[in-house]
């Protein structure tokens, strides 16, 4: 299957340091933004545009329409978020800690999560278009009933993760470490697995090899 090239975010020249109020319906837009702790983030319809955030802690937050586009997240800690719903757009999570987070039902085009914590993490439901995963963390994230197109797995590890009820053809998982994972055996035709995989896979769907 051909690669579509991932679309990288689009950041101005000029970046203002001056940290805002995060509230329903604010809108932040050209910022750079570094060392920030915000407790306690509840909020409604926040939306960040073509931002660089660096070492922001936010744990626990409850972002309900939570919008991204051409931003790039750098060392942030998000575990525990709840973005239910959420959109990004050209959007960076580099070396980012989203343990727990919740990504369920959200909309992801044009992003990548390079060197991540995500275990844990949900991306239920949500709908991804061209979208990479690198050296990060999923243990035990789910990705179940997940639509997709050119999702990119590579060097993650994969150990308890649930893909039930998503289709998994063309998904190349060889790439990847897991020593169990959940999957619809109605799912699995044109998988891409390794020969280690595949008997795990095996394995995990009751079939006994002599």
């Amino acid at each position: 299957m051909k690669i579509k090239k991932r679309i990288m975010p689009i950041l101005p020249n000029s970046l203002t340091s001056e940290m805002p109020v995060i509230e329903d319906e604010a809108m932040l837009e050209a910022l750079q933004i570094e060392n920030e702790f915000v407790e306690e983030a509840d909020c409604h319809h926040l939306f960040i545009k073509e931002s660089c955030i660096k070492k922001m802690q936010m744990l626990g937050s409850r972002l309900s329409q939570f919008e991204c586009v051409n931003v790039v997240f750098e060392n942030c800690d998000f575990s525990n978020s709840e973005w239910i719903g959420a959109g990004f757009h050209q959007v960076e999570f580099r070396q980012c800690k989203l343990t727990g987070c919740n990504f369920a039902e959200a909309y992801l085009k044009d992003c990548l999560f390079s060197g991540c914590i995500l275990d844990y993490a949900s991306f239920s439901m949500s709908t991804m278009k061209v979208v990479d995963f690198e050296e990060s963390s999923l243990r035990q994230a789910e990705f179940s009933e997940l639509d997709w197109q050119h999702l990119r797995l590579k060097d993650c590890q994969l150990t308890q993760s649930q893909w039930f009820n998503t289709r998994l053809k063309d998904l190349d998982f060889s790439e990847n470490q897991f020593d169990t994972i959940a999957l619809s055996p109605e799912s699995i035709r044109g998988m891409i697995v390794n020969a280690e995989q595949a008997l795990t896979i095996a394995e995990t769907l009751g079939i006994i090899l002599k």
